[in-house]
């Protein structure tokens, strides 16, 4: 997007910006659209007459209007084009087909190790399935992984709990699959998908948190993706909250992640006896839900950990809003009153107000954040390089041949 928060046009791209700005943001007036991609309303008007004509915009319910006659909203036909995402974790890769509209078409799951030595052959072939697959137009595909990408564009990641090490994603996929391909951190991709379709869409300016297997953090600044440097910002599971403490994935000891991801909260409820040596967090989280105090107190204590080193996020970066998901949200209602403590105490007074809202999870949420990133460069000219003018192409050829 422009400086100014407008949605950055060029040329035979208002076609595509139009068809992108209304699977993204919803039904919109005419002179809305307008003002969003900055241009004129005569623009608007003869561009969306042209894609009514060709059955990839459609007439919806008229809106009151200030003065004059009620603006009639324009409506996307979401099979205007789609996209694929995928989640790439430890032991699975999460897939999701979905519409322009985020509307989810099918989802899957399928098993992969990241640390076999054919590893991205592997990857290249399950989402090779994925596009074979794929019915209708296809604009790309977004990939989704726990660990720093140097771009969107070029998707060259290191990933320590994959065990990759420079590992060339996005160019082994983009040769393999002959589509666009965007790859980031997973977490980027929640923060990606809330400003789409989620609350986002109601801030500039607000952090995604993610509690799960790890910690995460998506920051957004301005309406955009803070990605920092080297594409490693937001890892706040790594930020130092004791002297010493357990040794952490990254090699450090003392992070946040290494007590409360799942495997700290499982070395803390196993080292007071609530859960045997083998059981899992769905043996800690039935401990908890049938009342054992103990088993409540770890989830508290990582509430009272993670309220303490996110006031210290927030008097750094002053987001408006934050907005906590994953896997463990499931078992927010423990977290929550340490965290509520613990967070607002460590706030300094100014900030104490800043609100946090909590949303439910699912699985495939991973999956549909990727491919978020190939639905928001639809319509922003100034996202991911190369990539995003691909997908941008590919929308155009649709709005230019009309519905197929």
């Amino acid at each position: 997007m422009s400086q100014n928060g407008q949605v950055t046009t060029r040329g035979d791209l208002v076609r595509a910006a139009v068809l992108g700005l209304l699977g993204t943001r919803g039904p919109s007036s005419r002179a809305e659209i307008a003002r969003s991609l900055g241009v004129s309303p005569a623009t608007v008007t003869q561009t969306t007459k042209e894609l009514l004509a060709r059955e990839l915009v459609t007439e919806l319910e008229s809106v009151p209007s200030q003065g004059g006659r009620p603006a009639r909203l324009l409506g996307l036909v979401r099979t205007a084009g789609g996209a694929i995402g995928a989640k790439v974790t430890a032991d699975h890769v999460a897939l999701v087909s979905v519409d322009l509209d985020g509307t989810v078409r099918s989802s899957r799951t399928v098993p992969f190790d990241p640390a076999h030595p054919s590893a991205l052959d592997a990857l290249c072939d399950i989402l090779r399935a994925a596009v074979d697959a794929h019915d209708g137009h296809l604009l790309g595909v977004g990939v989704g992984l726990p660990g720093a990408v140097d771009s969107q564009a070029s998707g060259v990641v290191d990933a320590p709990t994959l065990g990759w090490d420079r590992a060339p994603v996005g160019p082994r996929l983009r040769d393999a699959l002959g589509v666009p391909v965007l790859v980031d951190n997973d977490v980027n991709t929640l923060a990606a998908a809330e400003s789409v379709y989620g609350i986002g869409r109601r801030h500039s300016s607000y952090l995604v948190v993610t509690i799960g297997r790890g910690i995460g953090c998506g920051i957004v600044t301005q309406g955009s993706v803070s990605r920092g440097a080297h594409g490693g910002a937001g890892e706040i599971g790594h930020i130092p909250v004791t002297v010493d403490g357990p040794v952490c994935g990254c090699g450090n000891t003392g992070c946040l992640e290494a007590h409360i991801g799942e495997s700290g909260l499982l070395a803390a409820a196993r080292a007071t006896g609530v859960v045997g040596p083998d059981a899992g967090m769905t043996e800690l989280a039935a401990a908890a839900h049938a009342g054992e105090e103990r088993a409540q107190a770890v989830y508290a204590e990582a509430g009272r950990l993670l309220g303490r080193g996110l006031s210290g996020v927030v008097h750094i970066l002053d987001p408006e809003l934050i907005v906590l998901m994953g896997e463990g949200m499931t078992e927010w209602t423990f977290w929550q009153g340490g965290f509520e403590e613990s967070f607002r105490r460590h706030l300094m007074p100014a900030r104490r107000g800043v609100p946090y809202v909590t949303e439910s999870w699912t699985e495939s949420q991973w999956a549909v954040g990727a491919a978020c990133l190939v639905l928001a460069s639809s319509f922003d000219a100034d996202t991911a390089g190369e990539q995003g003018e691909l997908v941008r192409a590919r929308l155009q050829d649709v709005a230019t041949a009309g519905a197929r």
